[in-house]
């Protein structure tokens, strides 16, 4: 979608109308109907236009992604607008994320660091959990300005610096963030890729990813088994693992996906079990996709549906 704000206020400053066109540079009526419907132009239309307003062609137009749900949660980014998609995506993928890898802030609390960058709660709190929680609402802000582009190492490794910079991990020597582990490491009585295999597995996993035509939710859901078994860092897997998701669906115009706090064990499952029955783990993400779907429903986004 290409939006022409830039050349309308051109137009408007030089008191020149979008109909004058057609004599002053002798473009069709059919090339001016497609400004006002955010279509492309011909290079050589903008050329034309850029020698006669003597400016680029990014004064002239922007490109709007053709996906109303990442347009919505820009627009809400950039103008500070709450109580939209943005602020309860923030709010509940922030919370449940960190909950189910342990975090003790509730909610409301989650919810009320986000709206007023202050803590509250009576009960003692961890100074990890407030921080990592700070930080998971910068990595969904990464994510949300990244969306369209493709996903690589460095994206990945970034998402883990943004989650875990500024917490008691950074401290530990041993604990590479932003980078891959250095120990090997164990998840639910599982061997995960030894350190030194990392970059590796990592570089196949994309590889195979990258090279797919058309990626469907059903491929984001199995990236994630693949990197869950990977277990690339020390510690932030799993929510590095859903950030990645997060993007992707983002990038590929599908809904994303939000696992509930209360539904960890079925998402667990859903891990341990994808090599044998791959269904557990699509129909708990399904479950979570149609958690924003509500959302966007009742907010009335317009959205496609499950793909």
């Amino acid at each position: 979608m290409y939006n022409y704000q830039g050349l309308i206020t051109i137009l408007e400053k030089n008191n020149i109308r979008k109909s004058n066109l057609t004599q002053l540079l002798h473009i069709s009526s059919r090339t001016i109907s497609k400004i006002g419907r955010g279509e492309k132009l011909s290079p050589s239309v903008i050329r034309k236009l850029c020698e006669y307003f003597s400016c680029s062609p990014t004064d002239l137009y922007t490109i709007e992604p053709d996906n109303p749900i990442l347009k919505q949660l820009r627009e809400e980014k950039e103008h500070k607008i709450s109580g939209g998609l943005y602020h309860e995506l923030q709010v509940r993928m922030t919370y449940n994320s960190n909950h189910i890898e342990g975090s003790k802030l509730n909610e409301e609390q989650t919810r009320h660091i986000f709206e007023t960058n202050t803590v509250h709660g009576e009960e003692s709190l961890s100074v990890d959990d407030i921080i990592e929680t700070i930080n998971h609402f910068r990595a969904i802000d990464y994510c949300i300005d990244i969306a369209e582009n493709p996903l690589t190492e460095e994206n990945i490794k970034h998402l883990h610096y943004l989650l875990k910079s500024n917490t008691k991990d950074e401290t530990l020597p041993w604990f590479k963030v932003g980078d891959y582990k250095t120990r090997p490491n164990v998840v639910g009585g599982r061997e995960t890729s030894k350190p030194e295999q990392v970059a590796v597995d990592i570089q196949n996993l994309l590889a195979w990813y990258t090279s797919k035509k058309h990626i469907s939710f059903e491929d984001i859901v199995e990236f994630h088994f693949h990197f869950e078994r990977i277990h690339p860092f020390q510690d932030g897997n799993g929510r590095v693992g859903r950030l990645i998701a997060f993007k992707e669906c983002l990038k590929h115009n599908l809904i994303p996906f939000i696992i509930e706090d209360r539904k960890k064990y079925f998402y667990y499952r859903g891990l341990t079990e994808f090599l044998r029955e791959p269904g557990y783990l699509i129909d708990t993400c399904y479950d979570g996709q149609d958690t924003i779907k509500r959302l966007l429903e009742y907010l009335e986004i317009p959205h496609k549906e499950r793909s």
